[in-house]
Parts: C-alpha cells; structure tokens; sequence
C-alpha cells in the first residue's frame, strides 16, 4: 500500500507548531505525544487514522531519544527500570493484539477510561514526590514488569499507554520520583516506536518526510519540557498530569464515537 501523499506546503507550518506542542508534552509528562500527534495529522496532513498512526511513530522516535537524553543528563533515568518495564510491555502488547480479536469493540475504550480514572483517583490520595530513587528487590521487580504488562496490554488493545501508563504505574507501584518516572518511560518508548516504524515503513504505511519533520520539531522542544518539569512541584505536576489524562479520557471517547 503507498504511503499517505504529503501535506501541501501552507500546511506545513501548522504541522511543525503541532510537533513543537507535541515534544513539550513529551518533554512535561514523559509521555510520546502520539496522542496529540494522530488526530493532528489527520487534521493537518490529511491523512486517514492508520497513515496518522504509523507516521506518528516516526516522529516519536527522535522525540523519545532527545527526551530520554534531556532527562538522563538529570540523572532522571532508570535504565534498570526500564529493562523490566520493556520485558513486561513487550509480552502485553501480544496479549493486548490477541484480546482486540476476541473482546467487542464498543467496550475497548472503557477499559481505558476505566484504568485513566482510576490513576486520576490513585494519584489524588497518594503524595507525590520528588527524589525517591528505585529500590530493586524481587516485589518491585515483579512490580515494573506488572506496570509495563499493563501499558502493553492497554497500547494493544485501545492504541494508547506508554507514558500515559508508565509515569503513574512507575509511582504507584514502586515509589519512585515524579521525574525519575518519565524519564525512564521516554527510555521505555524508544524500542517499541522503532520496531514499529521499521515495520510500518516497510509495508509503506507511514509518511517518512512528514514524520521526519514532526518528529524534529517535536525533539527540539522537548528539552524545554523536562526543564519546565523540574520547575514544577510534584503535586502542581501531578494535576498537569491529570488534566492530560482527563484530555486523553475525552479523545478516546469521541474517537470511539466517530467509531459507532
């Protein structure tokens, strides 16, 4: 299948403003801002939601490197976090894939929201903090792995997790700092956003200039977001992290909608 044809030139401008906003997110929350960058795409570059998904990974791959780095030189990341993270988020996303066939599709994304509200209400009675480092024993070894099967299985099933599951799974679960979680979930994102493009360039599924272009955009802003992160109290930055999720609840729901 060709890939999606590329924006007209007036549309590019808006496209690099979308991917600055997107690796600000990225950069705030530890998250790959796909979910801004999908329906943005199928807005600006005209393209249907699967060329928006597939050109989305591209871009996340530069931005997940530059946010990763961005956190690293801060000493915000746990690589050894991150490999039981990825074990866990590997083995979901199958398990999330076999589920999509056999679960209705009308109840797909409430499983999402159900998990969304669920972290907006966690977070809520749990403080929040700042420099708590990890720990490894067996139980919160055992803990990572759970959060990362969790991303995995929602990503499969409903297109969204990463960050948006990691970063709160990563505190609740094991207690380590605000920033140390999105660090490490930038790290967590970059293997499965490059098996993924790699696939979808090869069956030419994905814009690669557009992409590139996002994807540039995007990292060059995401160091501005980890900088503002670390401004940001724990608890002012876990109520930013709530009004994302409450944002990413309300795109679910309507594109569920466009679905019916």
């Amino acid at each position: 299948m060709p890939a999606a044809a590329s924006p007209a030139a007036r549309r590019w401008p808006a496209i690099v403003l979308m991917g600055l906003g997107a690796g600000f997110l990225a950069g705030l929350f530890g998250v790959g801002g796909g979910l801004v960058i999908v329906p943005a795409l199928m807005v600006f570059a005209g393209m249907d939601q699967r060329h928006a998904a597939a050109t989305s990974l591209v871009a996340i791959v530069p931005t997940s490197i530059v946010g990763a780095v961005s956190y690293g030189v801060q000493g915000q990341v746990s690589l050894v976090a991150a490999v039981f993270l990825i074990g866990g988020s590997l083995t979901g996303a199958q398990i999330g894939v076999r589920l999509l066939r056999t679960l209705p599709a009308r109840i797909l994304p409430w499983i999402f929201v159900a998990f969304a509200v669920f972290v907006i209400i966690s977070q809520q009675i749990m403080v929040p903090v700042r420099d708590a480092g990890l720990t490894l024993t067996p139980a919160s070894g055992a803990a990572l792995i759970g959060v990362g099967l969790v991303a995995g299985v929602l990503s499969g099933l409903v297109g969204v997790g990463g960050g948006a599951v990691i970063v709160p799974g990563a505190q609740l679960a094991v207690g380590v700092g605000d920033l140390l979680a999105r660090g490490t979930s930038l790290v967590v994102m970059l293997p499965t956003a490059l098996s993924g493009t790699i696939a979808n360039l090869r069956h030419g599924i994905a814009d690669l200039r557009v992409g590139v272009v996002v994807g540039v955009a995007s990292a060059a802003a995401s160091p501005l977001g980890s900088v503002v992160a670390g401004l940001v109290s724990p608890r002012a930055g876990s109520v930013l992290f709530n009004l994302f999720l409450v944002y990413v609840i309300v795109s679910t729901l309507l594109r569920a909608r466009r679905a019916v």
